[in-house]
């Protein structure tokens, strides 16, 4: 059975620890969750503020500081899809000081696409835990006569090749929910990338593309204003910030289908195990919290809270769902 990198570096890490105790005068040169912390920690966002991942960020980084008596504060490094940020933690030192609240571009859609990348996701950063899942949702200018993801899929039959859709970028999670519903669709859509959200949701609303595939805070507004029609979320079950819109997975033939942007924490790797644990059971308690949990579902943003193993799993089925997907569509990365 295959065993993943990061549970490789925590079975070393503990036994650093264990011979470092065993030893006469030989100590850890990094701190031990009996000093750690001791001075103020960082977050970063490898996105600008204002989006799901500074949002999580910033809810958890403000309750994080209350726990750990140490001030936590969000840093935003955005630049090439995220790359530029967890680059930034990866290449930090392994002390328990610096984490990175990701999405899955940097650290799992990326590398199935094959972009060059300066780190390696499974190599140099370990993961915490999730923090949040938000379903990404599947709307429509209201010129078009579709009012379920069925009807869509019979429009594009009857308009093979011509029927397009944005989404904030080319190998991003939107564009593989796009990929999926031609593959379960047995349809040929065109695939419309832009420089982020904004873009593409203010061209969908002026009706030079059809269908728009995002996040779903940017589009409730619109929704309910009738400026764009909401025809169904991508999780895996109906999202509870929108309980009237169903899930993709709900149709016929479409069992299984999960498209999610979320919110997972990671810190270098080499980073202690003791460190590391600390920080997964604090921010899972955080994200569990009733009080927090409803800040983040009034954004979409559903609360997790895995344990770091089953973090790790999480990360493997996703990057080998992605890869498949890449490879019978070729997507590849934009350059």
């Amino acid at each position: 059975m295959p065993v993943h990198p990061p549970l490789i570096r925590r079975l070393c890490g503990a036994l650093v620890i264990v011979l470092a105790c065993c030893v006469p005068g030989v100590g850890l040169a990094q701190p031990g969750p009996a000093s750690w912390p001791t001075k103020p920690m960082r977050l970063v966002v490898p996105f600008p503020p204002g989006g799901g991942v500074d949002f999580v960020a910033r809810t958890v980084a403000q309750r994080l500081s209350d726990v750990l008596r140490q001030q936590v504060l969000v840093e935003n490094r955005s630049g090439a899809g995220g790359r530029v940020g967890a680059e930034a933690v990866a290449r930090s030192l392994p002390d328990g000081y610096t984490l990175l609240m990701a999405s899955p571009a940097e650290v799992v859609v990326l590398p199935a696409v094959g972009q060059k990348m300066a780190y390696d996701p499974r190599r140099d950063l370990q993961p915490v835990t999730l923090a949040g899942e938000a379903p990404l949702i599947i709307a429509v200018h209201p010129s078009v006569q579709a009012r379920s993801v069925a009807e869509l899929l019979q429009l594009a039959r009857q308009q093979p090749g011509r029927l397009g859709f944005a989404t904030p970028g080319a190998g991003s999670t939107m564009q593989f929910a796009g990929a999926m519903l031609e593959i379960l669709g047995a349809v040929d859509l065109v695939h419309v990338p832009y420089k982020g959200a904004a873009p593409a949701l203010s061209d969908v609303l002026g009706g030079q593309v059809p269908v728009l595939i995002v996040g779903i805070p940017p589009v409730v507004q619109h929704a309910r204003a009738g400026k764009l029609r909401a025809l169904a979320v991508t999780g895996d079950r109906r999202s509870p910030a929108l309980p009237e819109v169903p899930a993709v997975a709900e149709l016929a033939g479409f069992a299984g289908f999960r498209f999610t942007n979320w919110m997972g924490v990671f810190v270098p790797a080499r980073t202690p195990v003791a460190i590391v644990d600390r920080l997964n059971a604090e921010i899972v308690r955080i994200v569990r919290d009733p009080g927090v949990r409803d800040v983040l579902l009034a954004q979409g943003v559903e609360a997790a809270g895995l344990a770091v193993a089953e973090f790790e799993r999480f990360l493997d089925v996703e990057g080998q769902r992605y890869g498949r997907i890449a490879r019978e569509r070729n997507i590849r990365p934009e350059e």
